[in-house]
């Protein structure tokens, strides 16, 4: 089984900042990208932030979020984040982080999904 575990949301002020991680566990033979979404009620799941994990780190933003988003990896440890500030109302939704993985060495890459996290932007 692969798992993603979510951890950072909560509630914030406008202009605030929060961090979330996210850190894939299980049997996982390599991961070739990985990334955030958001869903705020009564929208579509949306894109926030996409990075390629190996090679060149390469990163797409939502226009929404850029200038206010970053997200960035830490291989040793096998985390991925996303830096939020400057934040705003319309920030606020659940947010699920997104692997693109193989379990094997010969194996198809997979999407994953982790559980969600609130975000809340109020004031």
């Amino acid at each position: 089984q692969v798992q993603l575990v979510e951890s950072g949301g909560g509630l914030v002020q406008p202009g605030g900042s929060l961090r979330l991680s996210c850190v894939p566990s299980g049997s996982i033979f390599s991961v070739n990208a990985m990334g955030w979404y958001r869903q705020a009620p009564g929208k579509q799941r949306e894109l926030v932030a996409i990075i390629i994990v190996g090679g060149s780190g390469s990163t797409v933003y939502a226009d929404s979020v850029k200038g206010r988003f970053t997200i960035s990896r830490d291989n040793a440890k096998n985390t991925v984040y996303l830096q939020m500030n400057s934040l705003e109302p319309e920030d606020t939704a659940v947010y699920y982080c997104n692997a693109l993985l193989r379990r094997t060495a010969g194996g198809v890459a997979t999407s994953y999904w982790g559980q969600g996290t609130q975000v809340t932007v109020s004031s």
